[in-house]
């Protein structure tokens, strides 16, 4: 038995909650990885998964067997990267996370490091920040891009580095804007007031981001029954699509207004009164030498250059971007 192996599967196991689907993660058949986790859980002397017609989970011995899994992998994972690496070249695997308003903005800076260093290959997700906090702390993510101001979970500690701030537009039809552009310039502010009424599409309520839209409009003055909430989603996928099919308005960050294809059926207004700034950054665990792949990913988060592109991807507005030191 291959005992990193049999560990890489009991994680994906994890991961996919399903054995066809753990099995094709890992490129292996099914039969195969089954009889490596039975070997596996021969070589521990205890039961790892709690087995039926489908996969239930781990028993309270595979719990912790899946920590010890975590903790060998990573580690292994920075030893090959400190092998594989040259001095001026990163080489290996960085697994990064970001919440979906992020999303644009963590797969450009995927682009670039990869570009920097052809030898990473980056794996991103899209997660609830919830998911993020897990992802750091049980080790499947080397880095998140969300809202480094809220609490962590659990009352996790975490390491963190500011990147942009995030700021709000409406999204509407042109034809119920007020003094109405089409995409991508911005038109005139609207208040978070002027929303009352209209039917919207947004971010479900586990979503931070919702959470942010939630109390702003509360704190614009708007009753919680004129808020009209047509479609909620967890995709920010079916979200744009829903706000260029037309008929609803949305409030979305600037990085996903960038994201919007040019239409002259939308129009984009910055929203104010309040005026909500909530900032992003990359997290990450803390007091943790960072390996080699994770070095490099910092250090294009802190270049110059980067900073300079990042008002493109954040969509704010001009003079209004701030970053911290």
């Amino acid at each position: 038995m291959n005992l990193l192996d049999a560990l890489r599967y009991l994680t994906a196991l994890e991961q996919h909650r399903h054995f066809g689907r753990a099995a094709q993660a890992c490129h292996i058949t099914q039969p195969a990885l089954s009889n490596a986790l039975r070997a596996l859980e021969a070589e521990m002397g205890v039961a790892i998964v709690r087995r039926a017609r489908s996969y239930e989970g781990l028993t309270p011995e595979g719990e912790r067997v899946l920590a010890s899994a975590r903790r060998m992998l990573h580690e292994h994972e920075r030893l090959r990267q400190d092998l594989a690496s040259s001095a001026t070249q990163a080489r290996g695997v960085l697994h990064l996370g970001s919440v979906p308003s992020a999303l644009p903005v963590a797969a450009q800076f995927a682009v670039w490091l990869q570009r920097e260093h052809p030898g990473v290959k980056v794996q991103l997700r899209s997660l609830s920040s919830p998911a993020l906090d897990a992802g750091l702390e049980n080790l499947t993510l080397d880095l998140a891009l969300g809202y480094i101001d809220r609490p962590a979970e659990g009352g996790r500690r975490r390491q963190t580095w500011p990147q942009y701030e995030e700021h709000y537009f409406a999204v509407l039809d042109a034809a119920q804007g007020q003094g109405a552009a089409a995409l991508p310039g911005p038109a005139a502010p609207l208040h978070w007031a002027d929303l009352a009424g209209r039917r919207l599409v947004l971010l479900a309520p586990e979503m931070y981001h919702r959470t942010i839209v939630d109390a702003a409009l509360r704190e614009g003055g708007v009753p919680a029954d004129a808020v009209q909430v047509a479609v909620e989603t967890d995709s920010v996928l079916a979200l744009v699509a829903a706000v260029q099919a037309g008929g609803l308005a949305s409030v979305l960050p600037g990085a996903l207004v960038r994201s919007l294809q040019p239409a002259a059926t939308l129009a984009v207004h910055p929203l104010e009164a309040p005026a909500v700034r909530t900032a992003v950054g990359w997290m990450g665990r803390p007091s943790e030498q960072p390996s080699r792949v994770v070095a490099a990913a910092l250090e294009l988060a802190a270049s110059d250059a980067w900073r300079a592109h990042l008002p493109r991807l954040s969509g704010a507005l001009p003079g209004s971007l701030s970053f911290k030191d």
